[in-house]
This record gives C-alpha cells, sequence and structure tokens, in this order.
C-alpha cells in the first residue's frame, strides 16, 4: 500500500507543477503584456501564443473599456483556476 501512495503524491506534484507552470505562462504574458513587450520577439510571440492557447475560454471574457483591464482580467481569471484545480487535484491525490 506504500508504494500505490507514494505513486499518487508523486501524480499529485507532478499535476501540482504542470498546473503551475500553466499559470506562470499566463502571468508572464499578463507581464510581458503590461511592459509593453516587443511582440516581434520570438519569446514574446511563443508567450502570447501559448497564454492565448491556455485562456482560449476566459479571452475576452470581461468586456471592460481599457484594453489592459480585459488582459489581466481574462488571462488572470484563467492562471488563477488552473492553480485552483490543479493543486486541488494535487491534494485530492494526495490524500
Amino acid at each position: 500500500m506504500s508504494r500505490y501512495h507514494s505513486g499518487t503524491n508523486q501524480a499529485g506534484r507532478v499535476i501540482a507543477v504542470i498546473a503551475d507552470v500553466m499559470a506562470f505562462i499566463l502571468g508572464l504574458w499578463i507581464l510581458m503584456y503590461l511592459l509593453d513587450a516587443n511582440r516581434a520577439n520570438a519569446l514574446v510571440d511563443f508567450v502570447h501564443d501559448a497564454a492565448a492557447f491556455l485562456a482560449g475560454w476566459s479571452h475576452d471574457l470581461f468586456t471592460f473599456d481599457e484594453a489592459w483591464a480585459r488582459v489581466v482580467a481574462g488571462y488572470g481569471l484563467a492562471a488563477v483556476v488552473y492553480l485552483f484545480i490543479g493543486h486541488f487535484i494535487a491534494g485530492r491525490l494526495s490524500r
């Protein structure tokens, strides 16, 4: 039984790390957007594409007048949801 429990702990850690990486990418895009990063740069383009994919369901969910507020709210919501769900699942697996 101890071996099974160790496997679920590892799975929980993997899920938590994946959720953290997803939230990091989304947070990094928010930061790059707010700092007006050069969109012609390959790294900025990659982060934007990855964040747009991850936040596809929450992108333009809010209709604030300011573009920066839409980016922060839409991508930020996705980051918080991924963190919450990922760590919730990881916690359930480690029990």
